[in-house]
């Protein structure tokens, strides 16, 4: 079995970007997106814009991930009009290019890090830290993880943290974030004044909204799921960190088709220079990366995920709260402290 260096450098032939798929893929979907945005608007049947809607949030998923594999240099480099059109795409979805690459970066070269800043990624507490931390520091830690904070990901983690915080953070570093929030803003006031409030809610509100919940739910179950290991900062090292700590998330085809492959992280994770579209084929053709652990959007997965809370080293897995506070009570109270 290959490993370490010899399995990272097995990945590099699928390192390769096909020019004109990688154009041909980002056409075809910004103009299925624009299609689909139209039609929220000018389909002759509510349900009809109705679907157009939902269907745009599955078209911004794909091209976010499109947007994602450019940001990693991937695909298109060195093109002025990519350049521009994920600029441009980027502020659409709430994602400035300063914050995201900066945060993104930083995520890849320390996921699965216990004591690593929770810079790009959700933050992962050890049971003994958690029992030790503040009531404050509990709550907020718990607020951050919580189902709501991803359902309502569109207010909490783009508006708010990928724009508004990151502002007030580094206004001089991410000034971008700012004229996001205000062009954002200026859109959804000119949609409800001239076009009407259904027509803000299914072009605007929804399809944000919807995917923004899909990306932070993917984000948070490829690195917090039954099975994920997290590490020390001395014992990390980056092949483990990318098989046992990201998983593949098996989807129906037309899913894995509106994610652009995203399910495949823990080979992302691998090399992330691998275009969206060559995913399926390194996994087919190297038996190491068919290892991976894997997840799935079914109802059962999603809760097993979202009941993980804390990284317990004495067990090495990730538990719940209700096992906390069973063996909390088991604890006599002096050993606690």
């Amino acid at each position: 079995m290959l490993t370490g260096k010899e399995l990272i450098l097995t990945t590099k032939p699928f390192a390769k970007e096909i020019r004109w798929k990688s154009w041909y893929y980002t056409f075809t979907s910004f103009a299925l997106l624009i299609g689909a945005l139209l039609g929220t608007y000018f389909a002759p049947y509510i349900w009809l814009r109705v679907l157009c809607s939902i269907f745009s949030a599955l078209m911004l998923a794909r091209c976010f991930m499109i947007f994602h594999d450019y940001q990693h240099h991937s695909i298109l480099r060195k093109s002025h009009l990519a350049n521009f059109m994920f600029t441009v795409f980027g502020m659409y979805i709430l994602t400035p290019a300063s914050i995201w690459k900066r945060s993104h970066d930083h995520h890849h070269n320390n996921n699965s890090k216990l004591f690593s800043a929770s810079i790009g990624s959700f933050p992962i507490m050890t049971k003994d830290k958690y029992l030790e931390a503040p009531e404050k520091d509990k709550k907020i830690y718990l607020a951050v993880r919580h189902p709501l904070t991803i359902v309502f990901a569109y207010f909490t983690m783009f508006l708010y943290g990928m724009c508004l915080q990151s502002f007030l953070s580094s206004p001089r570093r991410h000034w971008d974030s700012l004229v996001v929030l205000i062009l954002h803003t200026a859109a959804a006031v000119l949609l409800w004044v001239f076009l009407g409030p259904l027509t803000w809610f299914l072009t605007l509100f929804l399809p944000l909204f919807l995917v923004h919940m899909l990306g932070a739910y993917l984000f948070y179950a490829q690195h917090n799921f039954p099975g994920v290991v997290f590490r020390s900062n001395i014992e990390w090292c980056y092949e483990h960190a990318a098989l046992e700590s990201s998983s593949y998330m098996a989807m129906n085809p037309f899913m894995q088709w509106a994610t652009a492959n995203i399910g495949f992280h823990h080979i992302h994770h691998i090399n992330s220079k691998i275009p969206f579209y060559r995913l399926p084929e390194a996994m087919k053709k190297i038996p190491e990366l068919q290892r991976a652990t894997v997840t799935r959007l079914s109802p059962s997965d999603i809760i097993k995920c979202l009941r993980l809370k804390l990284w317990d080293p004495s067990q090495n897995r990730m538990i719940t709260l209700a096992e906390v506070s069973s063996k909390k009570q088991r604890v006599p109270r002096k050993e606690l402290i």
